[in-house]
């Protein structure tokens, strides 16, 4: 089978390697030169462990291959998957849907025979109805089927994720379109994926409450963790003790600073826009946005606290600033707002990020990046881990000592076992613990004058 993947961003590019991987013939098309041309020799524009390699294999194969020509692309590919972005709309919040139906219009044009045009885009529902209704005003004479098929990658893990999937969501009206897209996941058959074929609003909307219903619980076990610091519960033992029941589950029960990334977010904010347009107003959802927007301005004040009350001229060393690990991915990253926060109020700032630096540079002027993690700490007065990293895990903190002014951590990740700090001579303060593992303002004088 042959397919066209519209947009090499990391949805479109990720899928495009791992269709190939399948056994499919893939072509993905950009509108950016500078991107194919990297593409073709061989750099990879996006950070996703295992990308570059499977990428090399299946060019080498010639399953999979990179062009300008949407219309050449399209001409003979039994489907086109649509994989450009749909950020959030200035001003209100809804999806910006322009670059999904500017590739609607010109797939139209250049379409030959029966054709499936798949959004794998995140998109509201109605959006696979518009796309059927370009197209057939376009090229009221060809024949095409329409489907919706939701992608749900993690960064960091999305090639596991595509290969070996929780389930595969197919939404599509067309027996046809029904069928190629079953051909296309063949492989997944075999090792009994479950397949949910749907309508495309029921599919699409599958996409959104997956996405919103994750932002909730980790908004929830946040909420959970400020009120663990205030009745002296510990959140881990919280999240444990909730986590077992079947009916809830133990992931995304991790306590932090907030969350971000380019799914959350936006795909948050877009139901939100969605349920109010339609009269059926999602309160939790609108709820969940707010709280995790204020999160995030706050945990700079758990910083400053840390400092002693002031940072004004003090060093802060930041560890990590993207979203999460195993990405460069640095959109609504929490550190986004904690370190222009920090810096408005005369904090110095040192960071490091294994993966983001290149990006992190345009959106955090006045900071100094540092080649690794020990030259960050030179001269600092607290230590703010802002992403869990694996390096960030084990930490010479003997050697932390020697670098810094002052011993403090303030782990909003919740890395350190408490007790094992103390061990270590460091003031520590992290989220949803007693009042004994976080840092008062005597605590830090007195850490300060053994120091």
């Amino acid at each position: 089978m042959r397919i066209a993947m519209i947009g090499t961003g990391y949805v479109g590019l990720v899928s495009g390697a791992c269709f190939s991987e399948f056994g499919v013939t893939v072509t993905c098309v950009d509108k950016d030169a500078g991107k194919i041309d990297r593409l073709n020799r061989g750099e990879i524009p996006i950070y996703e462990p295992g990308l570059d390699e499977l990428v090399a294999k299946n060019v080498k194969a010639g399953r999979l291959s990179f062009s300008l020509d949407l219309a050449a692309s399209v001409a003979d590919a039994d489907a086109v998957f649509i994989a450009v972005g749909t950020p959030s709309r200035r001003g209100d919040g809804h999806a910006d849907l322009s670059y999904v139906y500017g590739a609607a219009e010109e797939i139209a044009r250049g379409i030959n025979d029966y054709t499936v045009v798949v959004t794998k885009s995140t998109v509201p529902v109605g959006t696979g109805r518009e796309v059927a209704r370009i197209i057939r005003k376009t090229r009221p004479d060809v024949e095409f089927g329409v489907a919706s098929n939701p992608e749900f990658l993690r960064e960091g893990s999305a090639i596991g994720d595509f290969l070996r999937p929780d389930r595969v969501v197919i939404g599509t009206d067309s027996d046809r379109a029904r069928a190629v897209m079953r051909a296309l996941y063949r492989p997944l058959y075999l090792i009994e994926t479950p397949i949910v074929m749907t309508s495309l609003e029921t599919a699409e909307l599958i996409k959104y409450a997956a996405n919103t219903f994750l932002a909730t619980k980790i908004t929830f076990i946040n909420e959970i963790a400020d009120l663990c610091e205030k009745v002296g519960a510990d959140v881990h033992d919280v999240a444990k003790g909730i986590g077992l029941d079947g009916r809830i589950g133990k992931k995304f029960l991790h306590p932090g600073p907030g969350y971000g990334g380019s799914c959350f977010p936006k795909d948050t904010l877009a139901l939100v826009r969605t349920a109010q347009d339609y009269g059926s107003p999602l309160r939790i959802v609108e709820t969940v946005v707010d709280i995790n927007d204020k999160r995030k301005k706050s945990m700079a004040d758990r910083i400053v606290e840390a400092c002693g009350g002031d940072v004004d001229g003090k060093t802060i060393a930041v560890l990590g600033v993207t979203f999460k690990p195993n990405t460069d991915d640095m959109r609504d990253s929490p550190s986004l707002d904690i370190i222009p926060a920090l810096q408005a109020k005369g904090a110095v700032i040192r960071a490091f990020d294994p993966a983001g630096q290149h990006e992190a540079e345009k959106l955090l002027p006045g900071v100094t990046w540092c080649g690794d993690t020990y030259e960050t700490l030179e001269g600092a007065s607290v230590i703010a881990l802002l992403t869990e990293w694996n390096e960030f895990r084990v930490l010479d903190f003997k050697r932390a000592r020697e670098l810094m002014k002052t011993p403090v951590l303030v782990d909003l990740r919740n890395v350190y076992n408490p007790d094992d700090m103390e061990m270590a001579g460091f003031a520590y303060t992290c989220v949803g613990r007693p009042s004994r593992y976080r840092i008062s303002n005597r605590d830090l004088r007195e850490k300060v004058l053994e120091a």
